[in-house]
């Protein structure tokens, strides 16, 4: 009886759904991804995402064992940030990449910090930042996909592997036309909607995301809005800040992580903020910020680094956006002693 008393930390939401229930149903959305880059790139991708999702899995087992605490990998969490950064890095990633990442993603950024739902930002999101610091070079190397028409059934379970011959993506023709000033024309977007360009493992396939994020929507996993705002928000700011913008919105929604951040790594509950002016804060900065770093920053894609530079921001924006309690009144200044 008294186990009914207890509250937890914010947010509280009434829902039947537990946290293994939710966690389930973000796997099996990631599984459109994760399926649609294997059969593009080949088992050595499927080998690279297992590694991720296993490390990550073994690393939240060791930090509760060494701190004495209650296992917690029976949720799903560590699974689901396993499969998340799996899939955000190259077909052609060294092995021992994916493992590091998965450790600090649980470790430093989730477990330190007290575990699911305290962490200060989206695990995934920061390890690959982390990553694409650490190893710049394995992190921005591409490929095209497959081609069994050439390489035949046996190149599927070879796969391309890190001897593979790097392309050139979508995201640094856009990179190269907008440093041009020059309208986008040299991007196909059938190739970009089914993946048949070169990227990472599980954000190449726009068709493939967007049927793992319609299903979220409809089990009631993710809200909307923060995906539609977000998406709403780097289109516009494509249309500012390149020349013959409208040239750019569509590829620049269906190339590099984009779409796949919409709605697999900007809606993270606890790094996400509470309140609706909030949200809508949020997922607009983050688009806003998405384009900026790919028109003007180092890296072609920055979709990663504006998650975690909102995430950062989600306390003040659930501070400043909080709503008024009704009869609120503001107390009066307490007059000077002495004055009239």
């Amino acid at each position: 009886m008294s186990g009914k008393l207890i509250v937890s930390s914010s947010p509280h939401v009434g829902s039947k759904l537990t946290t293994q229930t939710i966690m389930l149903h973000v796997i099996i959305a990631l599984a459109f991804p994760l399926v649609a880059g294997v059969v593009l790139y080949g088992l050595y991708s499927l080998l690279v995402v297992l590694l991720s999702v296993i490390a990550a899995v073994l690393a939240e087992m060791l930090f509760n064992l060494i701190r004495k605490k209650p296992q917690t990998v029976s949720d799903l969490s560590a699974v689901v940030t396993g499969m998340i950064l799996g899939l955000n890095l190259p077909p052609t990633i060294p092995l021992y990449v994916p493992v590091v990442g998965s450790i600090f993603a649980i470790m430093i950024v989730k477990m330190l910090f007290g575990g699911l739902g305290k962490n200060f930002a989206n695990p995934a999101a920061t390890a690959r930042v982390f990553l694409l610091l650490s190893w710049a070079g394995p992190m921005t190397r591409f490929i095209a996909p497959v081609d069994y028409a050439a390489l035949g059934g046996k190149a599927f379970l070879t796969g391309l592997g890190v001897d593979a011959v790097t392309t050139a993506t979508p995201l640094g023709a856009i990179k190269n036309a907008g440093l041009q000033g020059i309208a986008l024309s040299d991007v196909n977007l059938l190739d970009l909607f089914l993946g048949r360009i070169g990227g990472s493992i599980g954000e190449v396939c726009a068709l493939a995301i967007l049927l793992g994020g319609i299903y979220l929507i409809v089990m009631k996993i993710i809200d909307f809005k923060i995906p539609l705002i977000y998406l709403a928000a780097s289109a516009i700011s494509a249309l500012i800040f390149y020349k013959s913008g409208w040239t750019y919105v569509l590829p620049t929604l269906l190339s590099g992580g984009l779409l796949f951040a919409a709605f697999y790594m900007l809606t993270d509950y606890a790094s996400s903020p509470d309140t609706f002016w909030g949200t809508v804060i949020y997922a607009a900065g983050a688009g806003l910020m998405t384009v900026i770093i790919r028109r003007y920053g180092g890296y072609n894609e920055g979709a990663s680094i504006a998650i975690l530079l909102m995430n950062m921001l989600t306390p003040l924006l659930d501070k400043i956006t909080v709503p008024r309690p009704f009869g609120y009144r503001k107390p009066a200044r307490a007059k000077k002693e002495g004055s009239k």
